[in-house]
């Protein structure tokens, strides 16, 4: 039975084979870098019809970049490391206020009804105590009201008094300031001037009454349960101001500088205060800066003609541009600039009808813009929030006015306490928004909103702001205008209006600027308001215009804005709502499915799908907010509303996009040809928004305490990581839950929607990138873990534990390089293993603290960094318990086990600690066996060995690796100087007993000696012969001795010398005789005679018979050896002759000497070139033996020359006589010849010298030196016998007729000293009966035909004698 085969299941996501149509995107990926677009809808139902299209992704389009990038082949970790810093360089490029606030008017609002929409939402009214109104009812004269927000205090003065309160607190305590008598006419807290004060007074409060204007000091102390407390201090500090009706006081934060004015004159005066009086200087005084400065500048606006009741209602202050602004009666703006000497320069002027004639060239006839409006506030704008804008002026009408100021220098004043403006120009005009509109029954749907200006054209008639009283507005942009209805209502209406920040951030065609797009809300507060400031710390998304307003990266990492109102009924808080707060409200208010639905809608129309998905995933993951019943600002946990924003996140993700654009690098791979989907980014914004605050933060923070000493500290407070681990915790566990449901993390089941090989590599591409951000925020939740236990340590303690270079290390190790990088993990655990060896030397358990940091850590501290500290322990434990008892060394021996169980992630430090303790403990074998066990862990490979067997060549990455194993072989050589040093101060024996410290040692070098680890045995004979220790190697017994001295042997003759010494000592003289003719033979720079002592000592190494060595191959070496040794004799012979001969030149014979005192040089060189051309025969003569030379010819005549040369010689030399010369050299070439036939030639040399001693010599010495001189040589009887016979017989010149008896004499001397040599011995009589028979013959013809009659009788004599002997 069969079945039909099926479909071959699919691979995970992730593991994807490509296939072969794809092959034109199979090559080397390359680096993708992302720009987030949004293709905008116009309506609600674009946005609808767009829902499942890419087109409306907030996504990262891929660019042209070069193919070779490491995109494939980066970690998870890595990959969603670069997506999380693409998101933040992406976020920090939010526009600049310049940007959308340009050139011309405005008039965008979005004042929806529905409260999910609102840009602020009220959270609590604090009520005014009762003891106020108790205060207020005794006033007399006058009362004033006002806030200081940022302490969450407000304050009354009634007459001469002014109290103050903290709002917040239930049953708050009155601060008063009741010493003085007089009315209070103004009232303002300021930072004070640096240094002026003790450091707890953090506040001035300036108090002007009718007479003085009085210091006071402020000091504020946080509340552990929250709040704060203020205490006031006497400065006796006061200056007179009576008359002058001071009604506005404003001060620097920057200089502590402080200003003011009253309503008697359009005067700026400051305050100045010190801390002691000086020469012609009180400790406090006023100064008036504006007389002379607006005459200068308006010398027809004299202070005679000026009306009187025109004043100064406004002073601003912008440290970051030393500018002050002042706003008068008359809505003229003056603009002061406040130099570093101390003055303040009026630089600009602008009065109303300027400022007027600025608008009118930007719109038509207004009746906004009009001579009866006038200007009710002026805001700074920091250069920290905008390059060109530097002031906003509010209109009684509602209308917002942005200036800007400039100089010769443009708008960018490098430095602003140097350069001033010098005109200011009308930038934009923001009109009011559009009269409110409820519908019939009270009630908007939640997807309505009043908006005007977007493609309505702009409205420059809305009256909605008329009878605008007052305004303030804060960064990034909250705009706060208090509107009374009637010009005698004593209740406002407040509108707040802030930026659209999605909108805002979301990029626009290119053809069109970003819109100054913006949410309003209508308040009614039932009551007249009588001061606004910020309850909360100052909007700062980015320390420069680009990027300073993106409260979108901030939501949920910085508390959100509160602005506070006091009114005459309490203190009403307003919070910023963030994106996140709207969507949440917006999914509550929604009704049933079609009304998520459309809200959901209208979020991707107006901010994207990516920012829709960020913001739902938030919602889902518990981030946002809401105002509960009893005013209380509580997290969003409504289970609908949660699974209202998981259904958004996955419903709406939309899909990953792959791109078959031609115009790409067709060099990538498909899978990077994939745009991930919005789901994607939305999730990498949030991740990004969640640790943007501690990403490239420092871990770290050093300082000096006031003693002296080191104080650690981290950068990010520990509340706040804990913050954001929760926040990453949630988000770890949300993915776990509804992986099954997103596209990429589902796993195989997501396959099956899936229907073209194009969607399948979309979805690989997806998987990899949602992978990747859930493997980072694992390593980023176990990494603050990680962060957080390593303060709950010592941590001043750890880094000076750890090395200089370490501990730079860690001071520069940010929270990315710890999340993300190899070396950030290699550092955390670094610091782990600090934490340990802390904990452990304090006496704690190491299974404790090791499974503590598992838990909490685990990847910090894994199972071998376990084992490592349990080996430290069981050390530590054994040096407790001491080395010579059996219980300490067997503690020893298991620290030894565990350490070589996990030596291939011991760290150097560890390794070093580790050796320094067993040396301490005199554990020195275990000490070695750990450094070699380290070593050979580095380099399993060997490729350091093989470096090394190729001559250590440099610039190879092998080098490196040697490095690293040598770190380990140098603690062996402090091991081994310990060890003997150790040694050296105990005896071997004691008793007949070998000593502990002779075993130990013993048992070390037993290690040395047997490890297989040939880099150690070469690094460490290295290490003798650096020490001077070259006889140690001699002692060796170990294989690799040999080894290293071949491969040294070949560049360093004092190896070579090691190596032959080595052999010897070994017995092994063969190898030794080789070595010392190789050294002979080597081109190292020896003199001849080291080459002949080396020579020598291969002869006599060579000549000892060895068991096991062939005889041949013996004999083959010694054969060579003696050969060289007889050129090399020769040539030192040479050598001699030419150092004593005067035939030289003097200039040439050090260059002779040179060539001969060196390498052996050939024979035929030594002859041609030294030996014949100098007439040194008998050295000739030695050549030819040497060189086996037998031409007979050549050699007799050289022979004849040599005999020629000694006579003359010695006849010039005058003695000894000629024959005495002649003698000695023939004996001494004879011995040296070893009376070789070819090269000494009996039967040629006798008749030469009979002729020689006949001719020349004749009557002098003894008549038989001739032949004597032969029998002295060894020469036998036989051969000279003979030679002498057919001398006789040849009868030839000059011996013959009478002269053959000299030839006669010297037979019969030969045959008597023959008989007498023969005779004495057992041998026979001349060696045999023809010899003798031959010798009878010859002497009976001599008697007859040579021989005078004295030597005939001797000869007849020994014949009788030869007779009687053969009887």
């Amino acid at each position: 039975m069969s079945y039909a085969a099926q479909t071959p299941q699919r691979p995970l996501p992730g593991a994807y084979i490509q296939t072969p149509a794809l092959n034109r995107y199979q090559s080397a990926p390359r680096r993708q870098s992302f720009t987030r677009t949004n293709p905008t809808s116009s309506s609600p139902q674009d946005a609808s019809q767009n829902l499942q299209q890419t087109g409306g992704q907030q996504s990262r389009q891929p660019e042209q970049v070069e193919a070779k990038s490491a995109t494939e082949t980066l970690n998870p970790v890595s990959r969603a490391s670069r997506t999380i810093n693409e998101m933040l360089d992406s976020e920090s490029k939010y526009p600049e206020l310049d940007t959308y606030i340009g050139q011309g008017v405005s008039s965008e609002y979005d004042a929806s009804t529905s409260a999910a929409w609102a840009p602020f939402e009220k959270i609590k009214v604090y009520p005014i105590p009762d003891s106020i109104f108790e205060q207020y009812n005794r006033a007399q004269v006058s009362t004033m009201m006002g806030l200081f927000a940022d302490l969450n205090h407000a304050w009354i003065t009634i007459d001469n008094a002014c109290y103050m309160w903290d709002y917040t607190h239930p049953n708050p305590n009155l601060v008063g300031y009741e010493d003085q008598p007089n009315s209070i006419t103004a009232v303002r807290l300021v930072v004070p001037r640096p240094g002026c004060f003790v450091p707890a007074i953090t506040r001035l409060l300036i108090i002007a009454t009718t007479v003085e204007m009085i210091l006071v000091g402020v000091s504020v102390q946080t509340r552990p349960t929250g709040g704060s407390d203020i205490s006031l201090f006497q400065t006796r500090m006061s200056i007179p101001i009576k008359g002058m009706n001071v009604s506005v006081i404003e001060g620097s934060t920057a200089s502590g500088r402080v200003f003011f004015s009253g309503t008697t004159d359009n005067d700026v005066y400051e305050l100045t205060y010190q801390q002691e009086e000086k020469w012609f200087q009180t400790r406090c005084a006023k100064i008036n800066h504006t007389s002379r400065g607006i005459s200068t500048l308006a010398p027809t606006l004299t202070f005679r003609q000026k009306p009187p009741q025109e004043h100064t209602v406004q002073i601003a202050v912008d440290d970051s541009r030393k500018l002050v602004y002042t706003l008068s009666t008359k809505s003229t703006i003056r603009t002061f600039h406040m130099k570093q000497n101390g003055t303040l320069d009026l630089v600009i002027l602008k009065p109303l009808n300027q400022t007027l004639s600025n608008i009118g060239h930007m719109t038509s006839q207004s009746d906004l813009i009009s001579t009866d409006m006038r200007i009710v506030a002026i805001h700074p704008i920091s250069s920290q929030e905008a390059s060109k804008l530097h002031l906003l002026a509010t209109t009684s009408t509602g209308c917002r006015i942005f200036m800007s100021a400039t100089s010769n220098y443009g708008y960018s004043i490098t430095d602003p306490s140097k350069n001033a403006p010098s005109s200011m120009q009308v930038q934009h005009v923001k009109f009011p928004p559009p009269e409110p509109v409820v519908p019939q029954g009270g009630q908007q749907s939640s997807t309505q909103s009043n908006t005007f200006g977007n493609g309505q054209g702009i409205n420059t008639s809305s009256k909605s702001l008329k009878l605008t009283r007052n305004a303030a507005r804060y960064p990034p942009g909250y705009f706060f205008c208090f509107v009374s209805r009637h010009p005698q209502d004593q209740t406002d209406i407040l509108f707040i209006a802030a930026p659209d920040v999605g909108r805002i951030a979301r990029p626009q065609e290119t053809s069109r600027l970003s819109r100054f797009a913006e949410l309003g809300l209508w308040v009614s507060l039932g009551s007249r308001a009588e001061d606004v400031g910020l309850a909360s710390l100052p909007f700062s998304a980015a320390p420069s215009p680009l990027g300073f307003a993106n409260e979108l990266a901030v939501q949920y990492d910085k508390p959100t804005s509160d602005v506070a109102v006091l009114t005459n009924t309490g203190i009403h808080i307003f919070r910023r709502r963030r994106l996140v707060d709207m969507f949440a409200a917006a999914i509550k208010y929604g009704v049933g499915d079609e009304g998520l639905e459309g809200e959901v809608t209208k979020f991707i129309r107006l901010y994207g799908r990516s920012e829709t998905t960020a913001t739902a995933l938030a919602v889902a993951c518990g981030q946002g907010l809401d105002i509960t019943a009893d005013s209380r600002v509580a997290t969003v946990a409504d289970p609908e509303i949660l699974e209202h924003a998981r259904k958004a996140f996955i419903e709406y993700g939309g899909k990953p996009l792959f791109n078959e654009n031609p115009a790409l690098n067709q060099s990538l791979s498909a899978v990077d040809l994939v745009r991930p989907s919005p789901r994607h980014e939305g999730l990498s914004l949030y991740v990004a928004r969640l640790v943007r605050s501690i990403w490239r933060a420092p871990i770290v923070v050093e300082s000096t305490s006031p003693s002296g000493g080191l104080t650690v500290t981290p950068s990010v407070s520990m509340e706040k990581l804990r913050e954001v681990q929760e926040s990453l915790s949630k988000l770890q566990d949300f993915l776990r839950r509804n992986k099954s449901f997103i596209d990429g993390l589902a796993g195989p089941e997501a396959l099956g929607h899936v229907s073209t090989k194009h969607e399948e590599i979309a979805l690989q591409a997806e998987h990899r990138a949602l992978h990747a951000l859930v493997v980072l925020i694992s390593s980023m939740i176990e990494g603050i873990s990680f962060v957080q236990v390593l303060f709950d340590e010592r941590i001043d303690e750890i880094m000076l534990s750890l090395p200089n270079e370490r501990r730079q290390q860690v001071r520069s190790l940010t929270y990315e390089g710890l999340f993300c990088s190899a070396t950030g993990k290699e550092l955390a655990k670094e610091l782990v293993k600090s934490i340990v060896n802390r904990n452990i030397a304090n006496g704690s358990n190491v299974d404790t603290v090791a499974e503590a940091l598992r838990r909490r850590c685990g990847s910090f501290c894994s199972s071998e960094d376990v084992v490592i500290f349990k080996a430290q322990e069981q050390l530590k434990k054994a040096t407790e318990a001491g080395s010579s008892s059996e219980f300490g060394r067997n503690l020893l021996n298991e620290s030894l086990r565990l350490f070589k169980q996990v030596a291939a992630d011991l760290s150097m430090e560890q390794l070093q600690w580790a050796v320094d303790q067993y040396v301490s403990m005199q554990f020195f074998a275990g000490a070695i066996q750990l450094a070699l066990c380290v070593a050979q862990e580095m380099d399993r490979g060997n490729r350091a060995l093989t470096w090394i067997q190729e001559g250590r060549p440099e610039q190879d990455s092998r080098a490196a690796v040697f490095a690293k194993r040598k770190k380990c072989y140098d603690l062996i050589h402090r091991v081994i100087t310990a060890l003997d040093r150790s040694a050296s101060q105990a005896p071997d024996f004691v008793d007949g007993q070998f000593t502990l410290a002779s075993r130990r040692r013993a048992e070390a070098y037993d290690v040395i000696d047997t490890s297989e680890d040939e880099v150690f045995q070469t690094d460490l004979y290295d290490w003798y012969l650096a020490q001077g220790q070259a006889d140690r190697l001699l002692s060796v017994n170990s294989p690799y001795v040999v080894t290293y001295l071949q491969r040294k042997s070949s560049d360093d003759i004092a190896h070579a010398d090691l190596l032959w010494r080595y052999y010897i000592q070994a017995e092994r003289y063969h190898d030794a005789a080789t070595v010392q003719l190789a050294l002979a033979k080597s081109t190292f720079p020896l003199s001849l005679d080291r080459r002949i002592e080396y020579l020598s000592r291969a002869k006599a190494n060579a000549s000892t018979n060895k068991p096991g060595l062939g005889r041949q191959t013996r004999q083959t070496l010694l054969r060579e050896i003696s050969d060289l040794l007889d050129v090399a004799n020769i040539q030192d012979d040479l050598l001699q002759r030419l150092k004593g001969d005067n035939r030289i030149a003097q200039d040439r014979k050090p260059e002779v000497v040179r060539e001969l005192d060196g390498p052996i040089l050939g024979l035929t060189e030594l002859y041609n070139n030294y030996a014949d051309q100098a007439g040194y025969f008998d050295l000739c003569i030695l050549i030819y033996q040497a060189a086996d030379h037998r031409n007979p010819t050549d050699i007799r005549a050289t022979w004849q020359n040599l005999l020629e040369r000694t006579h003359e010689s010695t006849v010039e030399r005058g003695e000894p006589q000629p024959y005495e010369a002649v003698i000695e050299s023939i004996r001494s070439l004879g011995s040296r010849l070893n009376l070789s036939g070819p090269t000494f030639p009996i039967s040629d040399l006798i008749p030469m010298l009979e002729r020689y001693a006949f001719e020349h010599q004749r009557g002098l010495g003894p008549p038989t030196w001739v032949i004597d001189t032969f029998l002295d040589l060894g020469v036998p009887y036989e051969s000279i016998w003979p030679v002498l016979g057919t001398l006789f017989y040849n009868d030839e010149a000059p011996f013959h007729g009478r002269n053959r008896r000299y030839i006669a004499n010297d037979v019969l001397y030969v045959a008597q000293r023959w008989f007498h040599d023969s005779s004495r011995g057992t041998d026979h009589l001349f060696g045999g009966e023809p010899n003798a028979s031959e010798v009878l013959e010859m002497l009976t013809v001599l008697e007859r035909t040579a021989l005078d009659q004295e030597k005939a009788q001797e000869s007849q004599v020994l014949r009788m004698r030869i007779d009687q002997l053969l009887r």
